[in-house]
């Protein structure tokens, strides 16, 4: 798994022309993480099922779904923070899902007005009949791949709509509370699987849905 350093700084979280819950636009300081530049793959889950002995997600099986770079889909919330916990046990630094701050920060790519992870011009490809390999969606300028068009990522926070105007200033929790976790990025699934940037959706921690996926964030110590 290959991981981008993303370093400590304040960024603009949000867009004011956007959803009510992706207002207000403000700013945001975050310490330095690295993270992956893709979610995690079929290949890599299928080493954490055979350690872990548990069953696979649902679709496993699909051809449309089975390439192992394929981004894993049909796994819960539960199930990724699992996943990062066995990394954890297995490899130096500390492994969890990021955080809506930490995603948004690493998605932009330092882009700040942009709609978009790489910029403003939407793809031309309008839709997919199965969720994409990385390198079948634009990157952003940090080298970051698969931030749109392939799966929803879930993040570590739970949903809050007016979350945006409570928010710390410094490396934001999230709420301490709630019934659904966030979730970043577009979906192959949708009609418009080119979600922007700063859109917020979210999901009972326990369903699992054919776009769902996620990526890990490593930090130091």
């Amino acid at each position: 798994m290959e991981f981008v350093g993303i370093p400590a700084g304040a960024f603009w979280i949000g867009w004011e022309d956007g959803h009510p819950a992706e207002r207000p636009r403000h700013k945001v300081w975050l310490d330095a993480f690295a993270i992956a530049r893709a979610p995690v793959t079929n290949a890599q889950y299928a080493l954490f099922l055979d350690a872990a002995d548990v069953p696979p997600p649902p679709w496993w099986e699909d051809p449309r779904f089975a390439d192992p770079e394929q981004a894993v889909v049909g796994v819960n919330w539960f199930e990724a923070s699992e996943y990062c916990e066995w990394l954890t046990s297995e490899q130096a630094g500390h492994f969890r899902l990021p955080s809506e701050a930490e995603w948004e920060k690493a998605a932009r790519g330092g882009l700040e007005g942009a709609r978009f992870p790489w910029g403003s011009e939407r793809p031309s490809v309008s839709g997919f009949g199965r969720p994409p390999l990385a390198a079948e969606t634009p990157a952003n300028s940090w080298g970051l791949a698969a931030l749109s068009g392939v799966c929803h990522e879930w993040c570590l926070d739970w949903e809050s709509e007016d979350y945006y105007a409570t928010s710390p200033e410094r490396n934001p929790p999230g709420p301490p509370h709630g019934s659904r976790r966030v979730s970043r990025g577009g979906a192959w699934r949708h009609q418009d699987p080119w979600s922007p940037v700063a859109h917020r959706s979210s999901l009972p921690p326990a369903l699992r849905y054919s776009d769902y996926g996620f990526r890990v964030v490593r930090l130091e110590g």
